[in-house]
C-alpha cells in the first residue's frame, strides 16, 4: 500500500504519495513540495499520466541533455534532482512562496485505476485536485495550472468546469481540438497519439511497480507498489488506436475531451510553438482568441517544445503572470500587452507586442497557383488546364519570385484548391515553404523534428463539408461530421486551412507552396538523434501513414489540380507590414 511521507529535503517540506480521493473512491497519489515555513501558499498544480517520480534526466535523457547544453542556465540554483518531464523545477518555485502538487493521474505512476488520457473522468479527476489543493491548511486558496502539452490540454478541459479554487491557467504549448489537432488532421489519422502512449505513458502505467523506473529522490517504484501481469496492465488502459479508429468523425467522444472555449473564463497565458505543426501551435491561438475570459493573453516562440518552458525567458514570463494573479504582486503584468510574439527569421526570433491576434493590419493576400509555370502570382490564370500528379507521391510545388524585399508572413494561413480524383477521395498535404537564392530549402526545429517546412495543411476531400457560421476567410473550419465522397474525375472546391505561421523573409528569398499526397518529407536520410527511438524525417512524430486508414486502392489513384475562368486556386497568406 502506499503511505504518505513527510520530511524536510533541500530547503523543502515535501510530502510524498499524499493521497487525494475521488468522488469514485478512488485514490490518486500527488507529491507536495512547499516552503519549510508555516503559512498559506498559492498552489501551482498538474496531473498527467508521465509518472511525478520519473526524473527528466532518465525518462526523456536525450531531451535534457540538449536543453541544458544549450541553456546551462537550466541548471543554475538547483540540484535538478526533482525535474520532471513538462513540469516546473521545484526549486526554483517553492523559494519564491509557491506550493507545488504533483498528481500522478488515474492509472499512471502511483495512481491506481484506468488509463485513459483527456478523458471526461480524469478532467473530472484534475477538477477535484484543483479543490483539494485549494483547501489545504497550506494553500491561500488560489490554484493555478502549469506545464507544457498534456498539462495544457487538460488545463482548457477543467477550466470549463470552472473549479472555485482555480485563478489562472498557463497552457503551454498545448493543443484545444481533441479531432483537428489531436487524433486527425483534415479527416486524415494523426499518428502522434499512438506513438506517444507506448513510449511515454504505458512505460509508466501503476501497476508496472518492480518492472518500471525508480524514484531517484526517494528510492521507490515509480509506477506503484505492486508488480501486476501484462493481462492486467492492458486491461487498465485504453486501445488507443482502436478507439481513433471507431471515431473517423468529430462525434460526441471527441467533443467530450476538447475544450468549449465559451466557458473558459479564467485569466490565462496561452502559448504557442511556431514550429507546433501537429499539435502544439492551432490550439493556443485558437484557445486566446476564443475563450471567454476577459483576462487573456497570448505568446508565441519557437524551438524544441520543451525548450523555452524552462529558460529564465519562459520562467520569467510564467512567474510575472502567476504572481500577479496567485500572489497578487507588482510584477508588472497589469501592463503586459495582448500578445508577445518572438518574430522568426531565417537566423533569429525578434520580440515583438501587439494587441490582437491576428493583427489588425494584416494584409491578407491571395496568391495564385499558375499551372503554366508553376509560379505564384498576384493574378489568376484564366486558361483552362489541368495537372495530375501521383496520389500518394511528392505532388508539385508552385513557387513566387525572389522577394524585392523583406516579407513577413505572420498569422493564419488558408488555401482554396479545385481537385478530382481517379478514385472516390483524396487526402491533400499542404507545405510552405521558405527557399534561399540558390532553392537551398530554409527549416526551422519543430516541436521535435529539427528540419520542419514553414507551415503545413491537410484535408481529407470527403471531408471537406465547411461550417458557415465558423469559418474565416483565413481560417475554413470542416464540420467532419459527414462523408461527401467524390466523383472519380470530377472536381471539387476545396478550403484548407494550414495553420498560423511566422516568417520573415528576407529580400531574394522565395515562398512555396508544395500540394502533396503525402507528407512532407525532408530531402536526404532521415535523421537519427541517441535517445529519440524515431527517425526524423522533417514533421516527426506527427506523420500519416496509417494504411487502414488511407487505403490504396482508395488513396492511391491519380490527382488532379484543375484551372480555369470558375477555378483560380490560390494561397491566402497574412501579410504584415510594419508598425508605424
Amino acid at each position: 500500500m502506499n503511505q504518505m511521507k513527510s520530511e524536510i529535503r533541500d530547503g523543502m517540506q515535501i510530502d510524498w504519495d499524499a493521497p487525494i480521493r475521488m468522488d469514485d473512491g478512488v485514490i490518486l497519489r500527488a507529491d507536495v513540495f512547499r516552503p519549510a515555513a508555516e503559512g498559506r501558499y498559492p498552489v501551482i498544480l498538474s496531473y498527467g499520466p508521465y509518472g511525478k517520480g520519473l526524473a527528466f534526466q532518465e525518462g526523456n535523457k536525450s531531451a535534457w541533455e540538449r536543453l541544458t547544453a544549450a541553456h546551462p542556465e537550466v541548471l543554475a540554483g538547483s540540484t535538478n534532482k526533482y525535474q520532471n518531464w513538462e513540469l516546473v523545477d521545484p526549486e526554483n518555485w517553492v523559494p519564491d512562496g509557491y506550493a507545488l502538487v504533483r498528481v500522478d493521474s488515474r492509472g499512471a505512476g502511483r495512481s491506481p485505476g484506468f488509463i485513459d488520457p483527456w478523458s471526461p473522468r480524469e478532467t473530472e479527476d484534475l477538477y477535484h485536485c484543483i479543490e483539494w489543493a485549494g483547501v489545504q491548511p497550506w494553500s491561500n486558496g488560489k490554484v493555478g495550472l502549469n506545464g507544457i502539452s498534456y498539462y495544457a490540454m487538460n488545463a482548457w478541459q477543467v477550466a470549463c468546469l470552472e473549479p472555485p479554487h482555480l485563478a489562472a491557467i498557463c497552457a503551454w504549448e498545448g493543443s484545444g481540438d481533441y479531432y483537428r489537432e489531436g487524433t486527425r488532421h483534415g479527416g486524415i489519422v494523426s499518428q502522434f497519439f499512438t506513438n506517444l502512449f507506448p513510449r511515454a505513458i504505458i512505460r509508466v502505467q501503476h501497476g508496472l511497480g518492480d518492472r518500471g523506473f525508480r524514484n531517484p529522490v526517494t528510492g521507490d517504484t515509480v509506477c506503484g507498489p505492486e508488480t501486476l501481469p501484462d493481462e492486467v496492465l492492458a486491461k487498465n488502459r485504453i486501445d488507443m488506436e482502436e478507439w481513433i479508429a471507431a471515431h473517423p468523425l468529430d462525434d460526441e467522444a471527441h467533443r467530450a475531451r476538447s475544450p468549449v472555449w465559451e466557458k473558459v473564463k479564467v485569466p490565462l497565458l496561452s502559448a504557442a510553438n511556431w514550429g507546433g505543426q501537429g499539435l502544439h501551435t492551432r490550439g493556443n491561438f485558437e484557445g486566446f482568441v476564443n475563450a471567454a475570459s476577459t483576462q487573456k493573453w497570448l505568446e508565441a516562440h519557437g524551438g524544441t517544445h520543451w525548450e523555452s518552458f524552462y529558460t529564465s525567458y519562459g520562467e520569467k514570463l510564467q512567474k510575472r503572470f502567476f504572481g500577479h494573479f496567485l500572489k497578487n504582486e507588482n510584477t508588472g503584468w497589469d501592463t503586459q500587452p495582448p500578445v508577445q510574439l518572438q518574430i522568426r527569421h531565417v537566423d533569429r526570433f525578434v520580440e515583438r507586442h501587439e494587441n490582437e491576434w491576428p493583427l489588425a493590419r494584416t494584409q491578407w493576400t491571395q496568391f495564385y497557383l499558375d499551372p503554366v509555370h508553376f509560379t505564384l502570382g498576384r493574378h489568376p490564370s484564366t486558361v483552362p488546364a489541368r495537372i495530375d500528379y501521383e496520389a500518394l507521391g511528392d505532388g508539385v510545388m508552385f513557387l513566387l519570385p525572389p522577394q524585392q524585399e523583406d516579407v513577413e508572413i505572420t498569422g493564419p494561413v488558408a488555401a482554396k484548391l479545385f481537385v478530382s480524383s481517379s478514385t472516390t477521395d483524396a487526402d491533400l498535404f499542404l507545405t510552405l515553404r521558405v527557399f534561399a537564392p540558390d532553392l537551398r530549402e530554409i527549416t526551422f526545429h519543430g516541436t521535435t523534428d529539427p528540419r520542419t517546412p514553414v507551415g503545413i495543411g491537410w484535408l481529407r476531400a470527403s471531408h471537406r463539408k465547411l461550417d458557415p457560421k465558423r469559418s474565416l476567410p483565413y481560417r475554413p473550419y470542416h464540420t467532419h461530421d459527414e462523408i461527401w465522397l467524390l466523383k472519380p474525375h470530377d472536381p471539387v472546391e476545396l478550403d484548407i486551412e494550414i495553420w498560423p505561421t511566422c516568417i520573415v523573409v528576407p529580400k531574394g528569398y522565395r515562398i512555396g507552396l508544395s500540394v502533396r499526397g503525402k507528407d512532407y518529407y525532408y530531402p536526404g536520410p532521415p535523421l537519427e538523434i541517441p535517445g529519440v527511438n524515431f527517425k526524423l524525417t522533417g514533421v516527426a512524430p506527427f506523420w500519416h501513414e496509417n494504411p487502414k486508414d488511407r487505403p490504396a486502392e482508395i488513396f492511391g489513384g491519380t490527382n488532379s489540380l484543375h484551372f480555369g475562368p470558375s477555378q483560380q486556386p490560390y494561397v491566402l497568406l497574412p501579410v504584415v507590414p510594419p508598425q508605424r
